[in-house]
């Protein structure tokens, strides 16, 4: 399912990430992004234990929920958009979660290598 024109580090339309829990910092369940997404929330990740512990560690919790935001809290095989940043620090710490190529933004490539992404893909659907 595409869900908009912008293009995916493959260089093909960008897929959803996902609707359940919806994610993208539009909420549109697309890692989209745009001047006010400083975080560039551009990475399709499927969230593993490892990584949600890392990252709560590091100051952000993404398994609690928040309602007030709309926040679900994210629990192990959840899609979720993750800032490139924090990928890639995951990645240097040695728990990056797995990504969908179809579903990360071109733009991540200006945080992390490509291949490096390509080495934690996630088998296409």
């Amino acid at each position: 399912m595409t869900a908009t024109k912008a293009r995916n580090v493959l260089g093909e339309e960008l897929q959803v990430c996902s609707n359940s829990p919806t994610t993208g910092f539009y909420r549109n369940g697309c890692c989209d992004t745009g001047a006010g997404d400083f975080g560039a929330h551009v990475v399709c990740a499927q969230v593993t234990e490892a990584f949600l512990e890392y990252t709560k560690q590091q100051g952000n919790d993404l398994s609690t929920p928040v309602p007030m935001f709309d926040f679900p809290g994210l629990k192990p095989g959840d899609r979720w958009c993750l800032c490139a940043s924090r990928w890639q620090e995951a990645l240097e710490a040695g728990v990056a979660p797995p990504v969908v190529l179809e579903a990360t933004h071109a733009s991540a490539m200006e945080y992390v290598a490509l291949e490096d992404l390509k080495r934690y893909a996630l088998p296409s659907s």
